[in-house]
């Protein structure tokens, strides 16, 4: 499965709104879980089994409101049984797309 998850703390002693050093919380969870992620702008990307996947995003959640009194987490997930892989895959595939344009 592929998951695409924000998680967004609020309350934060930032005074400026901004939330870099949470998110950047989250993230290091990400990457430090092992599993195949990608971390745009607004999501990240990460592929694994259900189980695994659900762990990081719970513990990425966690670390991002460790010094907040909340956090919003929006999930996307893209559940497809037998299939490994997709998080380039499914990119690769449009991109064939556009090549043959």
């Amino acid at each position: 499965m592929i998951v695409a998850f924000s998680v967004s703390p609020a309350g934060t002693a930032e005074s400026d709104g901004g939330v870099s050093e949470a998110v950047a919380a989250a993230v290091r969870v990400v990457r430090e879980s092992g599993l195949p992620h990608r971390t745009g702008s607004m999501f990240t990307e990460i592929e694994g089994e259900w189980d695994e996947v659900m762990d990081v995003v719970k513990r990425a959640t966690d670390a991002a409101g460790e010094n907040a009194a909340r956090v919003g987490l929006v999930i996307k997930a893209d559940i497809r049984p037998g299939y490994t892989g997709q998080l380039d895959a499914k990119i690769d595939r449009v991109e064939s797309h556009l090549r043959d344009d």
